[in-house]
């Protein structure tokens, strides 16, 4: 059988993992560089906040509508939009001299970014089918996880010998790598055009960045006071408008109907508890080896390696067993193990140096490494091509929500936590943070044993609530998930009928269809059939081949045969 698959699709995903690990970097380095920036341009409290989140809401609001507009407008072509943006707002970064301006670019960071991450896994699923997607997806998960843990070394390295500038300056070389990857490797993918939804897209939108704008608000004015109580009244709002308006309206920009299948809907949420599990857990472990250690910012980001060379060892190994398994049997073995990792974590105190954290890092990474892929995997399998931009934006969206509501409640928990454990009479700023502690305790060995101690016992109730979000998303992903092996049988599913229809690509129809539709409708159509068929997808095929013409069959099936390439539009046969 004739291999129609994209002879350049390793190349591809090296630029895709490439433009996701550019936003990785910029947001754990940027975490490092935050002291010495807000000493730098003299930022308050309020301003640091809005530099961190001023990307966060803008990232997250525009999620759904960037995956909408790649289904429509060319994926390849807004990822390099959206990877100009970014590069563009970075460069402008190295010349900003006060915090106003940093929010503004931090803004249009926070837009390209959005344009980026959902074209990233939309692209990876329309060039790889489902025999490589699977190691495809683990390769990408692990330079993500590379990029997530070395981030800070970088960042503190670079902190340590320049200015906090270059945090953003290092991004320019890696997106201007990126782009010119993309131009001269990537072949454009698009679904077939629909109406446009710009109500849906204003509805996602500002129901997203409400929902996001409330959790982050939590820690300080909680969860329905105040400001926090009007966030979360235009959140419910726009997204139960973004709802009821996409079920009604005739060509909508999401594909509700995703959430019928358990695979998506387990996939999903599972995904939504076990962020909300890690959300906080950079944030709490950074603390407790920078505060209660003692370690420096270079030394603390080393910390996290066993997190990485763990997650590449169960990226490697996830992928093999769900071949022979199923994705349902992996993801709950990961998060399992990820459970035992905040299990350990919670017996941690101030005396108990690395040892304990860094086996508990080793497990998580050995847990996500098999779980995430896994879960990422059977969710995206239930999306059609035509909706792979929008679908992949859904996951990423998901995934972001249940990120910032981790770090919100675990953030909250570990604050209130400390506070419950410091002394009363201790001064009001040491009883605020561990850091704030530190920082007027001076000589007093008294008050820094006590806040360090304060602190571990506060971990212990972050790292416990964790521990039973990522077990009850162990417990849902098996319930609800279906075994979907890899495979021709596995793969033929109502929700993948649509996906046999081509996403266009424009680049190789010329130099394909020419050649293969003159050559195999008179000719070759008898003796291929029959052979290829049953080697592909026969549930989407089987259902199809009664009502299709045998020359108008053999015209389309190289879309079938290869997700990256369409070989033929159905417009110029019919």
């Amino acid at each position: 059988m004739t291999d129609n698959r994209n002879p350049r699709r390793w190349w591809i995903l090296v630029v895709l993992c490439l433009s996701t690990v550019v936003l990785t970097i910029d947001s754990m380095a940027l975490t490092v560089a935050v002291p010495s920036m807000t000493k730098d341009l003299g930022a308050s409290a309020q301003d640091t906040q809005w530099i961190l989140d001023s990307y966060i809401l803008v990232f997250a609001g525009l999620l759904l509508t960037s995956g909408s507009l790649g289904d429509r407008f060319g994926r390849r072509r807004v990822m390099l939009t959206g990877l100009v943006l970014f590069g563009a707002a970075s460069l402008a970064a190295t010349v900003c001299t006060d915090p106003g301006e940093v929010i503004a670019v931090r803004t249009a960071m926070g837009v390209g970014g959005a344009l980026i991450m959902p074209s990233t896994l939309s692209i990876l699923i329309t060039v790889f089918d489902d025999e490589e997607r699977g190691r495809a997806m683990a390769a990408w998960g692990s330079v993500s996880m590379l990029g997530l843990v070395g981030s800070p070394v970088l960042g503190g390295v670079l902190i340590d010998h320049f200015s906090w500038h270059s945090i953003f300056l290092v991004n320019v070389p890696v997106v201007a790598l990126a782009v010119v990857a993309a131009v001269l490797l990537m072949p454009e993918s698009r679904a077939p055009w629909q109406k446009p939804d710009p109500l849906g897209a204003v509805l996602s939108a500002v129901g997203m960045t409400a929902l996001v704008w409330w959790i982050i608000e939590i820690p300080q004015h909680g969860a329905f006071g105040g400001r926090s109580a009007l966030s979360l009244t235009v959140a419910v709002a726009a997204l139960a408008g973004f709802v009821v308006w996409e079920n009604v309206t005739s060509a909508p920009m999401v594909p509700l109907a995703l959430f019928k299948h358990r695979n998506f809907t387990g996939g999903s949420l599972s995904l939504a508890l076990v962020q909300i599990g890690n959300g906080g857990l950079l944030l709490v472990l950074t603390q407790y080896l920078q505060f209660v250690l003692g370690y420096s910012p270079v030394k603390a980001g080393l910390a996290f390696l066993p997190l990485a060379v763990a997650a590449l060892i169960g990226n490697g190994t996830g992928v093999k067993l769900a071949e022979k398994i199923g994705n349902r049997f992996v993801i709950l073995s990961g998060m399992l193990v990820m459970t035992a990792c905040f299990a350990l974590l919670t017996t941690v105190d101030a005396d108990s140096g690395f040892t304990v954290p860094a086996i508990a890092l080793a497990l998580l990474g050995l847990g996500a490494g098999l779980a995430m892929p896994a879960a990422v995997g059977a969710l995206m399998g239930t999306i059609p091509q035509d909706k792979a931009g929008v679908g992949s934006a859904l996951n990423d969206t998901i995934q972001q929500a249940g990120t910032a509501l981790g770090i919100a409640i675990l953030g909250s928990l570990l604050t209130s936590g400390f506070a419950a454990e410091m002394p009363s009479d201790a001064p009001e700023r040491a009883r605020e943070s561990i850091g704030g502690a530190l920082a007027v305790a001076g000589g007093d060995a008294g008050l820094v044993r006590t806040a360090r101690e304060a602190f571990t016992a506060s971990m212990t109730t972050t790292f416990t609530v964790s521990a039973i979000g990522v077990l009850a998303a162990a417990v849902l992903a098996t319930l609800v998930m279906r075994d979907r092996k890899p495979g021709p049988a596995a793969d033929a599913s109502p929700a993948q009928e649509p996906a046999t229809e081509p996403a266009t690509e424009p680049a190789q129809e010329p130099a394909q269809e020419p050649a293969q539709e003159p050559a195999q409708e008179p000719a070759q159509e008898p003796a291929q059939e029959p052979a290829t068929e049953p080697s592909e997808k026969p549930g989407a095929l089987s259902a199809a081949q009664p009502s299709e013409k045998p020359g108008r069959q053999s015209a389309a099936q190289p879309v079938e045969t290869s997700a990256g390439e369409a070989a033929a539009e159905p417009e110029p046969v019919v």
